[in-house]
């Protein structure tokens, strides 16, 4: 896969050897989240906002409802950022200035479209649940007329985009490597625990493959 053309939108400033524009590399970071972090202005003010996105190829996809904020400014904007990163680890140095993380994070940059059939949003939605919990789209009853026409979905095209990706050590200054300060790494994982069923559940009703794939697919 190609790299993405380095842009003053897209080009990292700050630690520029940490930076990647490997296509593929950020198909990766993305593919293992499901939350995003979406920025927009409204009334001339930033927000942030985190939401729960899809990837299907050069496309990303996140719903709301019809009078969500967030949705209705991007849709205004025609454009869009957004962010994803994993915490990989604390990394602890023995001096403060030099405390950092390990992680792998993406910034995009793309425009917005508004998805207006109902076919369009069905597939959209489709892939923001099974982005999730892979498979699961086909456990679980289809929105309704009323519900689709109750959401809004927006595709954002990936036409920037740009990583940042730290892993490692502690980076300490020569002359501290000599005190007498515990320094070092404690590395993050996310872990997933065991289903826990509803409790209106007949007994008979287990837990899809889908689930059972995605608690076993978590394990450390």
């Amino acid at each position: 896969m190609p790299n993405y053309e380095t842009t003053p939108l897209n080009k990292l400033v700050r630690g520029p050897k940490r930076a990647s524009y490997d296509q593929e590399q950020i198909y990766r970071i993305l593919d293992k989240k499901f939350l995003c972090h979406v920025a927009y202005t409204w009334n001339g003010k930033a927000i942030v906002i985190p939401t729960a996105y899809g990837r299907k190829g050069d496309r990303l996809y996140i719903h709301g409802s019809l009078k969500n904020r967030m949705m209705s400014c991007l849709s205004e904007a025609g454009e869009a950022c957004i962010s994803v990163t994993h915490l990989d680890g604390l990394v602890l140095a023995r001096s403060a200035f030099h405390h950092s993380a390990n992680y792998r994070s993406v910034n995009i940059f793309g425009k917005v479209r508004k998805l207006e059939g109902d076919e369009e949003k069905m597939q959209a939605l489709e892939c923001i649940l099974n982005h999730m919990v892979p498979g699961h789209w086909k456990h679980v009853r289809q929105p309704n007329d009323k519900e689709l026409r109750a959401t809004l979905v927006l595709e954002i095209a990936i036409d920037s985009a740009s990583a940042k990706i730290r892993s490692g050590g502690v980076a300490d200054e020569k002359e501290d490597l000599d005190l007498p300060i515990w320094a070092g790494v404690i590395p993050i994982t996310e872990t997933v625990g065991e289903p826990e069923y509803d409790p209106f559940l007949p007994e008979h009703i287990k837990a899809p493959a889908s689930v059972l794939n995605y608690v076993k697919n978590h394990q450390p």
